[in-house]
């Protein structure tokens, strides 16, 4: 008999360790002040619909593509009917690329242990002696803002941490990460007997704890992550806002002209800089493998089916770089929302 298996599938780019780092107590969060956000920007509210579907062809075949995003205003409620109305009518749903981490089931229940300071810094370092004082004394103005006491975030490496600060000050203004869109697609693929596609590069962990135990003591390169975290906070809250605004309403072109990508990208970096990654094969080029996986499913996909529904991030769909693009290159007609 085959051996179960645990998976845990990371946004693009990351390793498995930003998802096991979950059996971690998370921060402590400030709760939302009266009035709700600092920034001014007011946030949209009730039934939105979200942007509209990309529409990738040939051949009669045809791939709608829904492009999720965070942060959302934490008080839009997403109307999923034209959705819902898409995904019933296809025979696929392609989820979101990513890295899908897997270990048999006797290596998943001896690393367990393992897991216990994952997210912490190696020998005890605390944020304040692996950041420049600046830096820290940053942090230390928007902890107190957004989280208030709380020592044990002062022993997380600084992509942690910094993880930690964003949610607390996501929440203060009035954002929420947005997830609930695209697991509500999976739901509706399931009450619709629609077959779902995982689409992640698939690592497997030989001998997780000896993994574990060197993501510990390894350096992340993650200083720039944290740092652009910093500037977020400080000086992107109210375009944050219009951004989450845009998608709500579905205003494509407000989105379009502004530039989001930024703090993702430097965090993706200190994960796949860092020596863990360096000093492990198969965690190498992620982001390309990543990349040429999703389009072979979806060639795949569009090739087998009449219509096919696929979740890409909106950074994964917008611009010359991305992902459609690839398939616009490979002779398929690409139709953005009006």
């Amino acid at each position: 008999m085959l051996a179960a298996r645990y998976a845990c599938v990371l946004s693009l780019g990351l390793l498995s360790a930003a998802a096991l780092a979950q059996t971690d107590p998370p921060p402590a969060t400030a709760e939302p002040a009266a009035g709700q956000a600092p920034a001014s920007q007011v946030l949209v509210t009730g039934k939105r619909p979200g942007p509209g579907l990309w529409k990738v062809s040939r051949d009669g075949h045809v791939m709608w593509v829904f492009a999720a995003y965070s942060p959302l205003p934490q008080k839009m409620e997403w109307d999923s009917g034209r959705v819902e109305r898409l995904v019933a009518q296809s025979q696929e749903v392609l989820l979101q690329p990513g890295v899908g981490v897997t270990v048999g089931w006797m290596g998943g229940l001896t690393m367990l242990p393992s897991l216990i300071g994952l997210r912490k810094n190696p020998d005890g370092a605390r944020l304040r002696d692996v950041l420049p004082a600046d830096v820290y004394a940053r942090w230390d103005v928007l902890k107190q803002k957004y989280i208030g006491d709380d020592d044990d975030i002062e022993r997380f490496r600084p992509y942690f941490a910094a993880d930690g600060l964003l949610d607390a000050g996501l929440k203060r203004n009035g954002l929420s990460k947005g997830y609930y869109v695209p697991e509500a697609i999976v739901k509706i693929a399931k009450n619709h007997d629609v077959k779902l596609t995982n689409t992640a590069v698939s690592v497997t962990l030989e001998n997780p704890r000896a993994a574990l135990k060197d993501f510990k003591s390894s350096q992340m390169e993650d200083v720039a992550c944290f740092t652009k975290t910093l500037d977020t906070l400080e000086g992107d809250l109210d375009a944050m806002k219009l951004r989450a605004n845009a998608w709500a309403n579905g205003n494509i072109a407000e989105i379009g002209k502004l530039d989001y990508a930024e703090r993702q990208d430097s965090c993706n970096k200190a994960m796949m800089n860092g020596s863990f990654a360096r000093n492990n094969p198969a965690f190498q080029n992620m982001g390309e493998r990543g990349r040429a996986a999703w389009l072979k499913q979806a060639e795949r996909a569009l090739a087998a089916n009449a219509v096919t529904f696929a979740i890409l991030s909106m950074g994964q769909v917008l611009g010359p770089d991305s992902y459609l693009s690839d398939l616009q290159a490979k002779g398929y007609t690409v139709e953005s929302p009006k």
